[in-house]
């Protein structure tokens, strides 16, 4: 009997030093929360102050529901911008200091929920055998723009978004305007290219047990949060906790909160997509590429690529960015979308 009394507690014993030692290494592995994190979190919990600005409505792509947000400029619709958010993210992933300067400059923005994410249907019927395509998502967005009546319209996406905006221009090139693809690939599988960080992942699977595993709503504003400084990379920068923060809770508290299942259905797209090369080799669709020299990601080198495949493609490298459209490099990426596409909407009509 003193024997199996030790066994247990060696055994329980073992498993508590593993437990801490990996809690410790979690600790250690992740990037830190600033001092006022706690104090800043507890600050938006009793605001509630996030808003949405736009018309909200539906588009429906056969059976599946998509939800989209159209913010227009108050005097003239010069222009129809769509935005596409990345992998597992929704529409309020894109932060307001972006869409606003898009607005000034008198476009309407459509921002949407990628199907799984926010307020679009989440996909439960999803299955490895039969899942969803990078051409169901470009679809997703023909969906909208015929609901809101947009004939022809600029596309920009980032990471996932960019490859589903470069699929929109290949198969809708009569439809499309401009193409901006930005932090983005021509093939995430090819393999002469950098693969995915897999340091960046296993930080971000990290992250996710950290703060996932007690899933109060300030474990998930740090855990976006922490996202976000693990894809801002080596880059001097500092996100805006607040309005993250504002953004989480309401998601949480005014729509249908994070979707864990969606990374795994949106990975699958990507990697059963394939190589867009050909395509993209005879793209008539002016194009613009867009990537930072230090994402921790998607390595600059697929952003070359890209632009080395598409013709007369245009490119902006942005030294010090990550995977991610920081405040202070906003502007210049606002400006240089919007160059691209004064100096291109003429020509391709």
């Amino acid at each position: 009997m003193r024997i199996f009394k030790k066994i247990i507690i060696f055994v329980f014993t073992s498993f508590l030093v593993v437990i801490i030692g990996g809690l410790i290494y979690i600790d250690i592995k992740l990037p830190d929360l600033p001092p006022l994190t706690n104090k800043i979190i507890d600050n938006a919990l009793k605001k509630n102050s996030y808003s949405l600005k736009g018309e909200q409505g539906y588009a429906l792509n056969d059976d599946t529901k998509i939800w989209y947000e159209s913010i227009s400029p108050e005097d003239t619709i010069h222009d129809n911008i769509v935005l596409i958010m990345g992998i597992a993210n929704d529409a309020l992933a894109w932060p307001y200091y972006f869409i606003d300067s898009l607005v000034n400059k008198g476009y309407r923005v459509i921002r949407y929920d990628n199907r799984g994410t926010g307020m679009s249907d989440w996909m439960t019927d999803w299955s490895s055998e039969q899942p969803y395509s990078l051409d169901d998502m470009a679809n997703d967005v023909i969906a909208i723009v015929d609901t809101l009546e947009i004939e022809r319209f600029h596309v920009v996406g980032v990471s996932l978004g960019g490859m589903i905006a470069q699929t929109v221009s290949i198969r809708f090139p009569k439809r499309v305007r401009t193409l901006t693809s930005i932090m983005s690939t021509g093939d995430i599988m090819d393999e002469s290219l950098p693969p995915i960080n897999k340091g960046t992942i296993t930080d971000l699977m990290l992250a996710q047990i950290k703060y996932g595993i007690v899933n109060s709503e300030s474990n998930q504003i740090k855990l976006q949060y922490t996202t976000r400084l693990i894809l801002m990379g080596d880059s001097l920068y500092t996100p805006d906790l607040e309005s993250i923060a504002e953004s989480v809770l309401y998601n949480i508290r005014s729509r249908n909160g994070f979707n864990t299942n969606a990374s795994k259905q949106q990975i699958t797209a990507t990697m059963e997509s394939g190589s867009r090369y050909d395509e993209l080799s005879k793209l008539k669709v002016p194009a613009l590429v867009i990537h930072g020299t230090t994402d921790p990601l998607i390595d600059i080198k697929h952003g070359i690529k890209t632009f080395e495949t598409i013709p007369n493609a245009n490119k902006i490298w942005i030294k010090g960015m990550g995977h991610d459209i920081p405040k202070m490099f906003s502007d210049s990426i606002v400006e240089a979308i919007n160059t691209h596409i004064q100096n291109n909407t003429s020509s391709n009509e």
